[in-house]
């Protein structure tokens, strides 16, 4: 494939996202970065293995063998941890589809939303294909990703007046990846970029909070409508430019591309809930854990939160999208159980009396503070009375997981390890860690990990 700078009248942004995005090679970008990205697609990974014999992976793995096949002289890729054979996109819509629907991947607070959720299941269609692709090529390819679906996401919002999803934006994000994998040209980046976010889908985000469903943060269809982009751009379909790069206006968002890495600032979730609910969560954990609280002992929960925060669903929830972008629900799990996992968020755990007990208990309010640190900061605090009358006070809580209370390496791996030995078992799953967690070294394939990835459970 043609390797061309020339890029015709594209904006000086461009020609530097272009510079980064497929010139650059992978022993160039930090030591530090390639560990970051490999450490953020293990926490992926164990979302999407979990989430896979959920209802919404189910239909999502189903539905991409009747839509998105791979006909005649494609490059099939295995759809993850399931075996079966797709077209690229359609592995990449199955995986995306199947993580969005376990609201515990990554995210970034300056775009809220996230990247991860398409970035490994775009990666692992695309390496399908690349049965030469190096340790650190593949994590460069996610860095890659990372890098532009971030700046992206960040101009959109800040030049559009509706709230959209994070499928309008990493579309781009999976663009830039296939197009540094496969070796285009500038020009052909350049076009890949502009169909990517001319089709991406600018879905309603409030929408989704308002009644949730299996929609969910549109990921599913940022992952397709990227990947589909950019064989398009490929075969010679033209789209540029994308006014999320090139517009003027957007410039200063990509001026410290390459320089400022947002890789390394990504938050990871404890909780399977939606990131607005967490610092109500972890300030409950605190009050509850610090004084050895029962449920019975407390009388009144209240929380103060943002506004987003506030308008997530009240009540019990009888699906797990439900369950997922509630905060009540959530805090009256933490309060009951001090733990909020899979079991929780789904099943028997949707009729669980006991949480449904405390439910009332709890208020949830507008802070005004709070609002005012959206969305660089996830903020709440929580005040329980006892039923002595004894009132705690948790203070200013951030959610845990990003820069602000980051978790260790050690924390990483261990959420990773309890979302996925449950469902591939202990051996496989720490397979598929030591196989992420040594693609930094010189001299590693993505296809000595690509062996653990993509077989169903139990083969």
């Amino acid at each position: 494939m043609s390797n061309d700078r020339a890029t015709g009248g594209a904006e000086p942004v461009f020609r530097r996202l272009a510079e980064f995005a497929l010139h650059r090679p992978a022993e160039a970008f930090p030591e530090a970065v390639l560990a970051a990205a490999a450490l953020a697609m293990l926490d992926t990974l164990g979302i999407v293995i979990a989430a896979g014999p959920m209802e919404a992976g189910v239909i999502a793995r189903d539905v991409a063998c009747l839509l998105y096949g791979a006909g005649p002289g494609a490059i099939p890729a295995r759809m993850l941890v399931d075996g079966r054979r797709v077209s690229l996109a359609g592995a990449a819509f199955a995986a995306a589809t199947q993580t969005d629907n376990l609201d515990g991947h990554d995210g970034y607070n300056p775009t809220k939303g996230h990247i991860g959720v398409v970035a490994i299941p775009a990666l692992a269609a695309l390496a399908e294909g690349l049965p030469d692709l190096s340790g650190p090529e593949a994590l460069a390819a996610v860095v890659t990703c990372y890098e532009v679906a971030g700046r992206a996401a960040i101009a959109l919002h800040a030049t559009v007046s509706d709230y959209h999803t994070s499928g309008a934006w990493n579309a781009l994000g999976v663009a830039a990846m296939a197009a540094r994998l496969g070796g285009f040209s500038d020009a052909q980046l350049r076009e890949a970029l502009g169909i990517a976010e001319y089709h991406g889908p600018r879905s309603q985000m409030m929408r989704e909070i308002a009644t949730p469903t299996m929609l969910h943060d549109g990921s599913g269809w940022g992952a397709l409508v990227g990947l589909s982009s950019a064989v398009m751009a490929e075969h010679g379909f033209t789209g540029a430019p994308a006014i999320t790069v090139e517009a003027p206006e957007v410039a200063g968002f990509w001026a410290d591309l390459g320089q400022f890495w947002q890789m390394e600032h990504q938050y990871v979730k404890p909780y399977p809930i939606c990131r607005w609910a967490h610092a109500a969560i972890d300030a409950t954990r605190a009050l509850v854990l610090a004084n050895d609280l029962a449920p019975d002992q407390i009388a009144a929960l209240g929380v103060n939160s943002f506004h987003y925060a506030a308008t997530l669903f009240p009540g019990m929830p009888d699906t797990t999208s439900k369950a997922q972008y509630s905060l009540p629900f959530a805090v009256a799990c933490m309060a009951v159980h001090r733990q909020i996992g899979v079991t929780q968020i789904s099943g028997a755990g949707l009729a669980d009396p006991a949480v449904a007990a405390f439910l009332p208990k709890i208020t949830v309010h507008e802070e005004a503070r709070h609002e005012a640190r959206f969305p660089a900061g996830r903020w709440a605090d929580v005040v329980i009375t006892l039923t002595d009358g004894t009132v705690l006070s948790s203070g200013d809580t951030h959610a845990r997981g990003g820069p602000e209370a980051p978790f260790t390496r050690d924390e990483v791996i261990a959420k990773y390890m309890d979302f996925a030995v449950p469902v591939v078992g202990r051996t496989r799953a720490e397979a598929i860690r030591d196989g992420v967690l040594g693609l930094a070294a010189p001299g590693s394939r993505f296809a000595d990990l690509a062996v653990h990835l993509y077989n169903p459970p139990g083969a």
